[in-house]
């Protein structure tokens, strides 16, 4: 019987300070976005200089990119046993509330990716593909259970979701008194089946 072996020496120990890295700079820029002195407070934070913080990473531009992937795999950690994927979606919103800066990063490296030569263009085509597949996916259990309308296609209602979380971020940046949270619910209702009410949101 074989195991697999952890990873010893400079090679462990280098993947220790990326993860120390990592989250230090989460905690950053969920205070304070991308800002001009973040990489430095980054560094100043581990004890490197900015050159040695993002040898770690490859570049700036790659460090923004691991804490988004990392802020995605957090978020589904957060969310709380759901009814309904539309739910986690509402959740895992009002969590992102609690994180300004995260929210204002994710909307500025998102609409650079729109370029196919943005370095972060491959990751939020994955992202968003697998997350249009995940909740046609739920909605279409929801049509066949009788708890979503199916007048309209799952697949549109699941593209008009994500529209709507991306929208409202942009207005609650400008306005930090929107409730994205309750706004994604209302819309999580403007999608249950008529006369279906055995839950606030039956997204699936």
């Amino acid at each position: 019987m074989s195991s697999q072996r952890k990873p010893r020496g400079p090679y462990r120990k280098g993947l220790e300070r990326r993860e120390q890295i990592l989250r230090t700079a989460l905690e950053v820029f969920a205070q304070q976005g991308d800002r001009g002195s973040s990489i430095q407070e980054i560094a100043d934070r581990v004890g490197l200089s900015q050159t040695g913080l993002l040898h770690h990473f490859g570049s700036r531009e790659e460090l923004l990119l691991a804490v988004l992937k990392r802020r995605d795999t957090l978020d589904t950690e957060v969310t709380e046993q759901p009814r309904s994927s539309g739910e986690a979606v509402a959740q895992t919103v009002r969590h992102n509330m609690e994180q300004p800066g995260l929210v204002k990063l994710f909307v500025a490296l998102s609409a650079a990716a729109t370029d196919p030569a943005h370095h972060a263009h491959g990751f939020f085509t994955d992202r968003y593909g697998d997350l249009v597949s995940l909740l046609t996916h739920g909605l279409e259990e929801g049509q066949r259970s009788g708890r979503v309308r199916d007048d309209e296609t799952a697949e549109h209602m699941a593209r008009l979701l994500l529209a709507v979380c991306d929208g409202l971020q942009i207005q609650w940046l400008l306005d930090p008194s929107v409730d994205m949270a309750a706004l994604v619910e209302t819309f999580n209702r403007m999608c249950e089946a008529a006369g279906d009410a055995t839950s606030p949101d039956q997204v699936e």
